[in-house]
């Protein structure tokens, strides 16, 4: 019998991603198309600098044994809580608030890609280096620091990314390229738009690239966010018993929802007929 594959994630083989929608609003963008541009994403910018490659296949779930991204509402949608922080059998998930994305005035692809970089390059959320503050630990997120940048891949806007250079404290300034799209100039440098997740004191914290960036961030609902996970003591597993209740909940609401709103419209118009026979 085969020896089972455990969280380690990285065997040598290259991740197959599970990519479904279990959002009820819309995503602003085809997912077909979606998917297609992420793979490129992935195939023209991301393996040549991180070396990390990945096949991504559309599901309608979790596939055994592959790493996940799902598209959700947002926290409170019912079984979203759920999906925790890996998939059921211990692998990455990546997981894109639509509602949540688009009130904060983002884009669903700029989201999904964002989150797809840092997951390829820190799927178990727990890589940390050095920097220029020997006081300081600077967790190695890869698109925070530049996120409020994009580029088009099959003109889908995605994400702008750090290079592994970013990190590399001894860099000297304008050495080499330090981002995908070249503005920032040396290492752990943040954006106005960005941000950086620090542990210093025993404590997480977060450094901004500007007060107005801080103040959007602390705004955000955050919760089941990268920045929230790197918290907890040990990642969770999704709970497929718990996902399977609240969806089925959600679709006897919407079933009960269907057959009252086909009664009413019955009664009013009967209600119409019945006042015409009158007159």
């Amino acid at each position: 019998m085969p020896k089972p594959k455990f969280g380690a994630f990285n065997q040598g083989d290259i991740p197959k991603i599970a990519v479904f929608n279990k959002a009820t609003i819309p995503l602003g963008v085809d997912l077909d198309q979606l998917i297609a541009a992420m793979q490129v994403y992935i195939n023209q910018f991301i393996v040549p600098v991180w070396a990390t490659p990945a096949n991504l296949v559309k599901s309608t779930g979790f596939i055994a044994g592959a790493w996940a991204m799902v598209f959700l509402d947002d926290a409170d949608q019912p079984g979203a809580l759920a999906y925790h922080d890996l998939t059921p059998d211990g692998f990455p998930i990546a997981k894109v608030f639509v509602r949540t994305t688009l009130q904060n005035g983002d884009l669903v692809s700029v989201s999904a890609s964002h989150e797809l970089v840092e997951m390829l390059v820190d799927p178990a959320i727990n890589l940390m280096t050095t920097g220029p503050d020997p006081a300081i630990i600077y967790a190695y997120e890869s698109a925070d620091p530049v996120e409020a940048l994009t580029f088009p891949v099959n003109g889908i806007p995605m994400s702008d990314f750090v290079y592994p250079a970013y990190f590399e404290v001894f860099r000297k300034a304008g050495s080499v390229k330090f981002d995908q799209l070249g503005k920032v100039t040396q290492p752990f440098q943040i954006l106005s738009g960005g941000y950086q997740i620090i542990f210093k004191a025993g404590q997480w914290s977060q450094v901004f690239g500007s007060a107005s960036k801080k103040k959007a961030f602390v705004a955000e609902d955050r919760r089941e966010h990268r920045s929230q996970q790197r918290t907890k003591a040990q990642l969770e597993r999704a709970d497929l018993k718990e996902i399977a209740k609240e969806e089925a909940k959600t679709a006897a609401g919407l079933r009960r929802a269907q057959r009252s709103g086909h009664s009413n419209a019955k009664a009013r118009v009967l209600s119409r007929f019945n006042r015409r026979k009158r007159t």
